[in-house]
């Protein structure tokens, strides 16, 4: 059987008779999703897993924080020289001796010279102390907390506000003012208090840097353990799909396995863990129906180094079904997957990457496309023009493309990125009214075949 690809025509006819269609989301279930079997083993792996990567990795961290803590420590120090020492041992030595013979000249000269020296030896080892034990922050706040004291004593000193004080002291009547050391105890209260709110707040400021801290190690942790999860499914697959002689087999409890582990690991991985997985099934044909000998099951060659599809009549080893159901796969990467005959009511595929992605007869109702590329992609089969979505009643016809469409009643097609002119035709014919002002160049003079 031949079959047509995409026209790009630009005859915009109306056909004679609208085909039913029925295009509520639960009508396509087809049943093809219950078979969800999760195996013991792969749970016990994953754990083994899990734990030795985790132990490794906090060995490794613990060592590069030691050794990082002591290339600082190394790097920090402040050499000192023998000379130097000596150096002040006679300048001390001076300073004894004109103490000795009272000698103030000699004295005099032996403490400026062991003040200078041990000066200079202690500025370094005490810029590495303030450096090392206060941030820039709290210095520059401790220079700003001196300056306003010195200005303080300044104004005091030099403003005449000293003189002033004096004065007005000696009009006080201290014998009624008994209470003033009442005052200055309730204030010392204040700034008690002031004090423990301070270090309440010190506290809180720590904690939640600490809690982010431990939320990014929990988030990198869930990663890690999403990609091994993955990994395992990639293997597990590969080992249940692939039998001794390396044909692809596609009996019925394989196909049952298969999707029952397709559908747990998609209950339990985000939208890229979705997207990595659909890609790797794509890629592998597990998702195409292929063309199978009737007798032993086994997917037919094609002649050219592949296998023989069959949309029609094939078999697949995995059918999604309504795997991906409302699923969150905005922002994935989807190109050359194939999504055909799919569930995705109400999905957020928004800002995907759809290139060359096959959607026919994918149910689309109520998805949001916001933004995605659809450059190549797949609607549906045949003209724009005969092409209509899928029914339950009624078999596809892929020469002609009756009923080979995707479901796109109600989606979401705002800004959608180049969108070919047959699909521009078929989502603005069979969308209906409500979408049809979301596509980019608009519908006009495009018929609405859902009459709504």
């Amino acid at each position: 059987m031949t079959i047509e690809s995409n026209s790009n025509s630009s005859h915009l006819p109306t056909p004679d008779s609208i085909p039913e269609q029925d295009l509520q989301p639960d009508d396509f279930d087809g049943g093809a999703s219950e078979n969800c079997l999760t195996p013991e083993k792969l749970a016990t792996q994953q754990a083994i897993a899990m734990g030795a990567s985790l132990q490794s990795q906090q060995n490794r961290v613990a060592l590069k924080q030691a050794q990082s803590f002591l290339k600082q420590r190394i790097t920090k120090s402040v050499p000192v020289k023998p000379r130097a020492l000596l150096i002040i041992l006679l300048a001390i030595a001076i300073t004894f001796i004109g103490i000795a013979i009272n000698n103030w000249i000699v004295g005099i000269c032996g403490t400026l010279l062991t003040l200078v020296l041990s000066l200079i030896i202690l500025i370094p080892w005490l810029q590495v102390v303030v450096d090392e034990w206060f941030s820039f922050q709290e210095r520059t706040l401790f220079v700003a907390f001196l300056g306003v004291l010195v200005s303080i004593f300044g104004l005091i000193k030099f403003g005449g506000i000293g003189s002033r004080l004096l004065a007005w002291g000696r009009k006080i009547n201290w014998e009624a003012s008994g209470t003033l050391a009442e005052w200055f105890g309730a204030l010392g209260q204040i700034l008690i208090a002031i004090i423990a709110v301070y270090v309440a707040w010190r506290q809180y400021v720590i904690s939640k840097d600490l809690t982010i801290q431990q939320n990014l190690l929990t988030v990198q942790q869930n990663v890690i353990t999403q990609q091994q999860t993955i990994d395992s499914y990639f293997q597990g697959i590969s080992d249940l799909v692939l039998d001794e002689q390396g044909l692809l087999e596609d009996w019925p409890q394989e196909r049952a396995i298969a999707e029952g582990r397709t559908a747990a690991i998609f209950s339990s991985v985000d939208g890229s863990g979705k997207a990595k997985i659909l890609r790797f099934l794509s890629r592998s044909k597990l998702l195409t129906p292929l063309k199978r000998d009737r007798h032993l099951g086994r997917a037919i060659l094609d002649g050219s180094g592949g296998y023989a599809e069959d949309r029609l009549l094939g078999l697949r080893v995995i059918d999604l079904g309504v795997m991906l159901a409302g699923a969150d796969l905005s922002g994935t990467d989807l190109r050359w997957t194939d999504l055909s005959e799919a569930n995705l009511v109400r999905a957020n595929l928004s800002e995907c990457d759809l290139v060359k992605a096959n959607m026919s007869r994918t149910i689309l109702y109520d998805a949001n496309l916001n933004q995605a590329d659809l450059n190549s992609t797949r609607l549906f089969y045949g003209s724009a023009e005969t092409a209509s979505p899928r029914s339950r009643s009624e078999a596809p016809k892929y020469e002609t493309g009756e009923h080979t469409g995707a479901v796109v009643e109600n989606a979401d097609f705002t800004d959608v990125q180049r969108m070919s002119e047959a699909n521009r035709y078929y989502c603005c014919a069979w969308c209906g009214e409500k979408s049809r002002g979301t596509i980019p160049g608009g519908c006009e003079g495009i018929p609405n075949k859902l009459g709504k």
